[in-house]
């Protein structure tokens, strides 16, 4: 399975640098609607650019599961390895291209966003899917626990105005961690 990812990852991190942007007409074309879906990278492994771990690859092969449905039109993640290999397993499922953001212009990339209609997967980063779930109009939650929450995902209809949008879980349930005070 790892060496099928990454195969799945070179693949992706090619055809992301060499493919060029879809226009708003296609976007349009392919979905009548204008959701925005998005997601922490899955369970990493430690270093400065780690790949998932074997729960990390496991949520990344739910995630495609319970998005296999969804009518994505679109795919993008950051240049990381544990963003790029959360949206390989989606991304081999649908023949859709994973398109390269940068975290450090999320105002820019959230007007791309609402520019261009259809179903949008973005995988990102605990410092940035709230801030840019926020800068779609839809509702941040709470901070999300850098150690050990990647279970959450934003949904956000962009067809309505204003945007309504949920915080849903998926894959193995993240439990906040007690912090009462032992005796």
């Amino acid at each position: 399975m790892v060496t099928k990812l990454k195969l799945i990852f070179a693949l992706l991190a090619f055809s992301a640098c060499a493919a060029p942007e879809p226009s708003v007409e296609t976007s349009a074309a392919a979905s009548d609607g204008h959701e925005i879906i998005l997601v922490r990278h899955a369970e990493k492994l430690g270093g400065d650019d780690p790949s998932l771990s074997e729960a990390g690859i496991a949520r990344a092969d739910t995630l495609s599961e319970i998005l296999s449905d969804a009518g994505l039109t679109h795919i993008h993640s950051t240049s990381y390895r544990r963003t790029l290999e959360t949206a390989a397993p989606i991304a081999a499922q649908t023949g859709i291209e994973v398109r390269l953001y940068e975290a450090s212009d999320l105002e820019g990339f959230a007007d791309l966003l609402q520019a261009t209609p259809g179903t949008h997967l973005v995988v990102g980063h605990s410092n940035t899917t709230p801030y840019l779930a926020s800068l779609l109009g839809g509702d941040p939650g709470s901070e999300i626990d850098e150690a050990s929450e990647y279970d959450r995902l934003y949904k956000i209809d962009l067809s309505e105005n204003p945007p309504t949008s949920a915080i849903e879980r998926y894959g193995v349930r993240y439990e906040k961690p007690d912090l009462a005070p032992t005796d």
